[in-house]
């Protein structure tokens, strides 16, 4: 199959979900894009849309766009690496950085400084400026992507400080899903920890980790957040991983967890074990 073969549009005609496992022709240039740490399946597609993408030299129009053994692809002009096995990180991010690759605020990002100790990685979810707390890294995009929708079932978990008085019954209401403001969420299960003068501690679980959802929901109480901690990503731990620090989880722990969730993907390729991981 020729460059012309692969970027000519009726080549992707007919194609079915299975399409997207590689085989004889290959493997669908977004999801290669995304294994390859360039950006999320969908940050991609976008690449793509904007000709920033070509394959053997010629620009690709369709992100259904096969890659094979031996192809070379070039993003902005830079050549691709092609994608290596999986790999995952815990990092204790502090506050008073961005979870994003640029700023347009200038503002420092978490990337800024990871730079000189990983290869590139993408987040699997965020945290905001001000949060902190558990953040997992990884060098495979479509894994990000994968983990981050509600349906894999993984449970975020935070302990939020909050300035006022909780509730307990309006904190075990939130089991039930509240909407606020035209948005629903899902089932949140909230539980008081401690209270010290006009500032109290909880505990909050989630599955669906919307834009800000802890914070707007604490809110709607009359509660004022002014810390945010996520302690659990699904089965990984915050633990004792000092603030700043990362920590690449061993193969053999991502490999498993992955099958439990149904994605391992390319974590069957891990050649061994990494780091230790803690907590």
């Amino acid at each position: 199959m020729t460059a012309a073969d692969k970027t000519d549009p009726g080549a992707h005609r007919g194609e079915t979900a299975q399409d997207d496992t590689p085989g004889e022709r290959g493997e669908r240039i977004a999801k290669w894009l995304a294994r390859a740490g360039v950006a999320s399946r969908r940050d991609a597609e976008k690449l793509i849309a904007a000709g920033e993408v070509r394959l053997n030299n010629a620009v690709v129009t369709h992100p259904a766009t096969f890659v094979g053994p031996g192809d070379l692809v070039l993003v902005g002009g830079k050549l691709v690496d092609i994608p290596q096995r999986t790999r995952l990180w815990r990092y204790h991010k502090p506050d008073g950085l961005v979870t994003t690759h640029r700023d347009p605020q200038g503002r420092p990002t978490v990337f800024d400084k990871l730079r000189e100790t990983l290869p590139r990685v993408i987040s699997i979810g965020r945290l905001d400026l001000n949060s902190e707390g558990l953040l997992l890294l990884t060098n495979d995009g479509a894994l990000a992507r994968q983990l981050e929708l509600p349906s894999t079932g993984w449970l975020r978990r935070y302990r939020v400080r909050v300035h006022g008085y909780p509730d307990p019954a309006a904190l075990a209401a939130l089991a039930k899903g509240i909407t606020i403001d035209g948005v629903r969420y899902g089932e949140i299960d909230a539980g008081l920890d401690s209270t010290k003068g006009e500032n109290a501690w909880v505990t909050v679980s989630l599955r669906e980790g919307r834009n800000r959802e802890v914070r707007r929901v604490m809110a709607h109480l009359g509660l004022a957040v002014t810390r945010l901690i996520r302690i659990a990503y699904g089965p990984f731990q915050l633990g004792v991983l000092p603030r700043g620090a990362v920590e690449e989880v061993p193969a053999r722990v991502l490999r498993d967890q992955l099958s439990r969730a149904g994605a391992q993907g390319q974590a069957d390729k891990s050649p061994g074990d990494a780091a230790r991981v803690s907590g």
